[in-house]
């Protein structure tokens, strides 16, 4: 039996002006997962067991939980298909919101989704991944890290509460996992089997922490786009914010360099399908590849010397005076989804600025400054700043031994695409984990590199698939991932399937039958 949990958190620009009430806003959605029958019989059950309540809900409202300062328990009636469940909510000193929802017919494991951007969504948001996760048999738990991003937006938290900063860096999440983990014992009256993370962007580098630093909180950790370096990526979108400013790009400009991307590197891979299969073999040159305007004339049909020089320098990324590259910069293909993320758009907004904006006023400081000003920052003098935040939030220790000692397994989704967090980070972490922590590292972390697929999902390419199944089976029954099914999705059709393959290997075609049938693709290290 293969059964499709939907959940993925998100960050999706809500072009929120930073000159106005707010930092950049992001708000969670949930990226289409789509299950996919396995040829192998091993494949996990996700209801193998049928565990049953020991005690009345409401009696959970007494328990004495370590840090936990208030406690509610509610019974919630069955309601279409999600089924009666015992939900307990709460808070962790000093204000970090927990909730556990407990089926009354339980699998035996634990599953955590976790919050986009700056976090602060009430768990209450997350009710579509609630009841997934209910109406498959899983015990469920999700936090806000704090702070309530609907009074505090943005990392304005900080202003606060000092501490507000630490629970979003890693705390809050490690302490809703155990929380929730010792209210199911209770219920129960057993320990979890498994416990499960999947989530993506902030999302994801939160479950890379926790693999890092509490091996023991979770069996499995899916990782979609991971903000491994938070840091770095504020770095890159100053970087991307000096360059762009007052260059004059238009969608219709934006959308020229698109076009002449894929008219170069379309067919590297040796398919003209609309994809770039690895981006990194696609050499654009921005000055040579598009259109040059004439003096005087900047119409959509060209980019000014300016614009090309700005949009080169998104690609080359963070740089200092010596040419060092600081940071990745972002990746050729996705420039569809530039404009009003990366790309300033008509109100002078960019998503990524915002959000990498509100880390440098708000959290890179000792004392949070939100006077500083984006301008100041020297790629000469400047980049050591964040370290001390960096030690608190940034997900790239590539020491994962204990985890991997645990049974953990560790899977990294990325799209290739992606115009909010650079792929590329994800790229290097998997390149120096996998070899850091012991021979065959294979056996216990994968990634898996998404060709034409934006942040955490859409885009253009094969962006649906089901890590879910692939992490339990690779948990519970040891079967490794050596392929995923790929889907792309459109008006509710699949209109094209593709095998999505572990890193290094890229999908090939063997030469007949339909490019947009999986079946008549092979994973391939190109």
């Amino acid at each position: 039996m293969t059964t499709t949990i939907r959940i993925n958190c998100d960050i999706r620009n809500l072009a929120t002006s930073m000159a106005s009430a707010a930092l950049l806003g992001f708000v969670t959605s949930q990226a289409m997962a789509q299950p996919f029958s396995r040829a192998s019989e091993a494949s996990i059950n996700y209801t193998l067991a049928a565990f049953t309540p020991k005690r009345n809900c409401e009696s959970l409202a007494s328990l004495q939980l370590q840090e936990v300062i208030a406690i509610s328990a509610t019974s919630i009636a069955a309601e279409g298909d999600v089924p009666a469940h015992c939900r307990i909510q709460g808070t962790i000193a000093p204000e970090i919101t927990f909730q556990v929802n407990l089926p009354v017919s339980w699998n035996g494991r634990y599953y955590m989704v976790g919050n986009g951007g700056p976090a602060g969504q009430h768990p209450d948001t997350q009710a579509g991944a609630r009841s997934d996760a209910l109406r498959n048999g899983f015990a469920m738990g999700a936090t806000d890290t704090g702070h309530d991003g609907t009074s505090e937006p943005g990392y304005t938290f900080a202003m606060s509460n000092l501490q507000k900063r630490v629970d979003y860096a890693y705390r809050a999440v490690h302490m809703t996992a155990v929380t929730a983990k010792a209210v199911a014992n209770a219920w129960y009256g057993r320990p979890v089997d498994y416990a499960y993370w999947n989530s993506c962007s902030n999302g994801g580098r939160q479950g890379l922490l926790e693999a890092q630093r509490y091996p023991d909180d979770f069996d499995g950790v899916i990782a979609n786009a991971p903000w491994v370096d938070q840091t770095g990526f504020a770095m890159g979108a100053i970087w991307n914010q000096q360059q762009l400013d007052d260059v004059g790009l238009t969608q219709g400009k934006v959308n020229l360099l698109a076009e002449r991307v894929m008219q170069k590197c379309d067919a590297i891979d040796g398919l003209v399908d609309g994809l770039i299969d690895d981006p990194r073999a696609c050499n654009i040159n921005v000055i040579e590849d598009v259109p040059q305007c004439t003096v005087g004339n900047s119409t959509d049909a060209c980019l000014t010397t300016e614009q090309s020089q700005a949009l080169q320098a998104v690609y080359d990324g963070p740089r200092n005076s010596a040419a060092e590259q600081i940071h990745p910069g972002f990746m050729p293909g996705g420039e569809r989804s530039w404009f009003g993320t990366i790309v300033p758009n008509a109100q002078g907004n960019a998503s990524v600025f915002g959000l990498g904006n509100g880390i440098m006023q708000y959290m890179v400081p000792l004392q949070p400054d939100p006077q500083w000003d984006y301008r100041t920052f020297s790629f000469d003098t400047d980049t050591e700043m964040p370290d001390r935040w960096s030690r608190l939030a940034d997900a790239s220790d590539i020491n994962l031994q204990l985890f991997r000692e645990n049974g953990g397994k560790l899977l990294i989704t990325y799209g290739w695409a992606d115009q909010i967090l650079q792929p590329l980070m994800g790229v290097h972490y998997y390149e120096q984990a996998v070899t850091a922590n012991g021979t065959n590292g294979e056996d216990f972390m994968r990634l898996f590199m998404i060709p034409g697929m934006t942040h955490c999902a859409g885009g253009y390419g094969p962006d649906s698939h089901d890590p879910v199944t692939t992490i339990i089976d690779w948990v519970e029954a040891g079967i490794p991932p050596d392929m995923m099914l790929g889907s792309r999705i459109e008006q509710g059709e699949v209109v094209r399937t593709r095998p999505l393959c572990p890193y290094p290997q890229v999908a090939r075609y063997d030469g007949s039958g339909s490019i947009d049938e999986a079946e008549n693709f092979s994973c391939a290290v190109p």
